[in-house]
């Protein structure tokens, strides 16, 4: 079984303090891919490089310290890594980072993107528009060569089901119309499995992966469904496992392991 993992950190080294190593060192997946890693290489350097024996690649955000930037650690040697999908913008911003693991049997990539939230206002709401409306080709061009499993903190709920508040929600950036728009299209043009919705097809409460930070959203479970795995059909039937693990906090989101039946 290959072990894919997914998590949003809010900070490497508050989730490093956390405990994440060690859970890591429990679980042992063969990769984890990681979101807002909020540091710059020098901080990664001579800390952060390799977590619980797995190598760490990056796309750390340019414009500003502190601020997105993803990873992948893995336990096995990509043939190719791609940081950036080629995004003047948002490439600036740390939100796509590619390992390839290509063979001359076959062209495999695992991925770790993070979406822009629009909650801050207006001005974020239209870049985060902006970004969908790119990336969508994006993801077409790339599955017309290669099968791929992208992981990440999506910022969107899809369905009613995905948030535990959905009607007050409606008008907020995460569930509005055209973000759940985009993500049905995704599925149906790309075409794109929602991996953890084709193991739990009708499952609410326990499929949430992250909980504001107002109020009691944790204690009381208001929760949503944004972490994903989004992979090609060929890959997403490989599916066989997923958990959600809720028993530590390393950030305000819960990590997402999927097992497939494969080999790198």
């Amino acid at each position: 079984m290959f072990k894919l993992t997914s998590l949003n950190l809010n900070g490497i080294r508050s989730a490093a303090g956390k405990g994440l190593g060690e859970w890591l060192l429990a679980q042992r997946p063969d990769c984890i891919c990681v979101q807002e890693v909020k540091a710059q290489m020098p901080d990664v350097a001579g800390r952060f490089e390799t977590l619980a024996g797995m190598r760490g690649y990056f796309h750390l955000a340019s414009v500003k310290k502190g601020y997105s930037g993803v990873g992948i650690y893995t336990r096995h040697e990509p043939s190719e890594v791609l940081a950036g999908y080629g995004s003047e913008e948002f490439d600036a911003e740390g939100r796509y980072v590619e390992l390839r693991f290509d063979t001359p049997a076959r062209k495999f990539s695992i991925i770790s993107s993070y979406f822009p939230s629009g909650s801050s206002g207006e001005e974020r709401q239209a870049a985060k528009f902006r970004f969908l409306e790119g990336f969508l080709p994006f993801l077409k061009q790339l599955k017309s060569g290669r099968e791929f499993i992208l992981c990440g903190d999506l910022n969107i709920a899809h369905q009613e089901i995905d948030l535990k508040n959905w009607k007050g929600n409606q008008k907020n950036s995460g569930f509005l119309p055209e973000e759940r728009a985009w993500m049905s299209r995704a599925l149906a043009e790309v075409p794109l499995t929602d991996v953890y919705r084709r193991l739990h097809p009708q499952a609410t409460g326990e499929a949430y992966t992250w909980w504001s930070n107002r109020g009691q959203a944790w204690a009381n479970n208001v929760g949503w469904r944004i972490d994903y795995h989004l992979a090609t059909e060929a890959a997403g039937q490989l599916a066989r496992r997923s958990a959600i693990y809720k028993e530590q906090r390393f950030s305000d989101h819960a990590p997402l392991t999927i097992e497939y039946e494969m080999a790198l």
